[in-house]
C-alpha cells in the first residue's frame, strides 16, 4: 500500500468517528442522530436543491456540506441552543480539524481545510447557502423526531433564520419549515394541556 491510500485510509477511520458523535437531535425511531446522519441529508438536501440556483458552484456546496462539521470527530456537537463561546469553540475544532486532515495528502488537506475555513467564515454566497441549509436540515429533524417532551420547538422559529434571507429558494423553505415548526410546536402544547 502506497503511503497516499494509508493516509486516506487513515482520514477515513478517524472521520468514521462521526458516526458516532450524537447530535441534540432525535430520529423518528427516538434514537439520538449522528453528526455523519446530519451531514449525509444535508448534502442530499444541498443536492435535490442544485438546479434551483444555477448562479452557485453546486460541486463546491456538496463538498462544504461534508466537510463543515468534520471538526467535531473530537470535540463532539455542542448544541447551539447551549450558546458555547464561539472563540472557544472555533479554537476547538481548528485543532480537531489539524488533527483529522494531518494524514493526508497536502492537496487535499488544503482543499479540504479550505472549504471547511469558508463554510465556518460565511462570507461566500456558497457558504451562506450551506449554513442556512444546515440550520434548516436540523430543523426538519427536530420537526421528525421523536423529542423529550420538553423539547424546546420556539428557539427553532428564530435558529438561523438570519441565513434564509441570502436566496429566495432559502426563504421559501425556511417558510415551510417554520410551518412544520408552528404545527410542531402546537402539537406540544396540545398534549400538555391534556
Amino acid at each position: 500500500m502506497n503511503d497516499d491510500t494509508a493516509a486516506v485510509l487513515a482520514f477515513l477511520r478517524e472521520a468514521g468517528r462521526l458516526k458516532d458523535t450524537e447530535r441534540t437531535a432525535w430520529t423518528p425511531g427516538g434514537r439520538r442522530e449522528s453528526t455523519a446522519e446530519h451531514s449525509w441529508r444535508l448534502a442530499l438536501l444541498a443536492m435535490v436543491l442544485q438546479e434551483q440556483a444555477p448562479e452557485l458552484d453546486g460541486a463546491k456546496i456538496l463538498k462544504m456540506c461534508l466537510v463543515h462539521d468534520l471538526g467535531e470527530a473530537y470535540e463532539g456537537d455542542i448544541s447551539a441552543k447551549a450558546n458555547p463561546d464561539p472563540d472557544a469553540k472555533e479554537e476547538a475544532e481548528e485543532r480537531a480539524m489539524a488533527q483529522l486532515l494531518s494524514p493526508l495528502p497536502d492537496g487535499v488537506r488544503r482543499e479540504l481545510y479550505s472549504l471547511w475555513r469558508e463554510y465556518n467564515e460565511g462570507v461566500t454566497a456558497e457558504a451562506r447557502w450551506v449554513k442556512a441549509l444546515d440550520k434548516m436540515e436540523t430543523i426538519v429533524t427536530h420537526n421528525q423526531g421523536r423529542n423529550p417532551g420538553d423539547f424546546d420547538y420556539r428557539f427553532n422559529l428564530a435558529y438561523g433564520r438570519e441565513y434564509a434571507s441570502a436566496h429566495p429558494v432559502l426563504a421559501r423553505l425556511r417558510e415551510a419549515v417554520d410551518e412544520e415548526t408552528r404545527e410542531r410546536l402546537q402539537r406540544q402544547e396540545d398534549s400538555r394541556s391534556r
